[in-house]
């Protein structure tokens, strides 16, 4: 039963990371908002909406959280969107998910987890699936670009470490969006000159903020304790498909046999690693 609830949690949160994909890729590729006004919108928009929330269930309820996971949250947030200012979607995601990875199974094997032989089939075979959908198309990325997703990547991944030992899901989230929200507005200050928002890039950074990242975040550190760190890196390689995907039912994007294999791949490569927990070293 407890696999099953963190299956389903961790379904859901995948989802929503695709989601935040999509939006955030709607918005800054069609130059509605700029990249610093939409972190800012999308953090402020998550406190409220996480606040609202906490106190609605629980009006005595803390905030809880750090200080340190809320600077790892702002750092991913604006890096993320920065890059893609000078990023194809599918140089972006390969390289954001490639530095998740590496981070989460580093910090993985450091405190003892270790894959067994199905779960490096499974590693290797999911994210073979990755580049198979992603390379074809890619494009020399920018130096620039490329190393700032990569710094968002890993910034992705000391949030999501930290929040396996969070305690209580929501407390935790709430309270690393509050504190995030003073680092991002002077993070707007600081691009002041170069800020422009209309109301679709405001209403995309809204809804990233306060569903797909505030509430989508939530449920990923609910289903955090239930996962291994080499895990946890591994199921995220599920994103890039799934916005794939939303980009196919939404956008009217073809159908090709390439992803059809890959969408396989990543997701069968996904269910190995799952399907066989990972054992600490008992060395450890």
């Amino acid at each position: 039963m407890k696999l099953r609830r963190t299956l389903c949690l961790t379904a859901i949160a995948m989802i929503a990371f695709a989601a935040n994909s999509l939006l955030c890729r709607a918005a800054l590729r069609r130059l509605t908002i700029d990249a610093a006004s939409f972190s800012s919108i999308r953090i402020v928009s998550g406190a409220v909406a996480l606040w609202l929330i906490l106190f609605i269930r629980n009006p005595q309820s803390r905030l809880t959280g750090s200080w340190s996971s809320a600077a790892a949250l702002v750092g991913y947030v604006a890096l993320f969107s920065f890059a893609y200012n000078t990023l194809s979607a599918g140089t972006g995601a390969l390289l954001l998910f490639a530095a998740v990875q590496v981070t989460m199974i580093v910090w993985g094997f450091r405190t003892g987890e270790r894959f067994n032989l199905r779960q490096w089939l499974g590693f290797f075979v999911a994210s073979a699936g990755l580049v198979l959908l992603l390379l074809p198309g890619l494009s020399a990325p920018s130096v620039a670009g490329s190393v700032l997703m990569l710094s968002a990547g890993f910034a992705w991944g000391v949030y999501s470490v930290r929040g396996r030992t969070s305690g209580d899901a929501t407390s935790a989230t709430a309270g690393n969006f509050v504190r995030a929200v003073p680092m991002t507005l002077f993070l707007s200050l600081a691009f002041f000159r170069q800020a422009h928002v209309d109301s679709l890039g405001c209403a995309y950074a809204a809804l990233s903020g306060a569903i797909t990242s505030g509430l989508g975040y939530v449920i990923w550190y609910a289903a955090l304790p239930g996962l291994t760190s080499t895990t946890a890196a591994t199921v995220q390689l599920s994103a890039p498909v799934l916005a794939a995907i939303g980009g196919i039912v939404l956008l009217s994007e073809p159908i090709t046999i390439r992803f059809g294999i890959s969408a396989v791949a990543v997701l069968g490569g996904i269910a190995l690693v799952i399907a066989s927990r990972t054992s600490p070293n008992p060395a450890r």
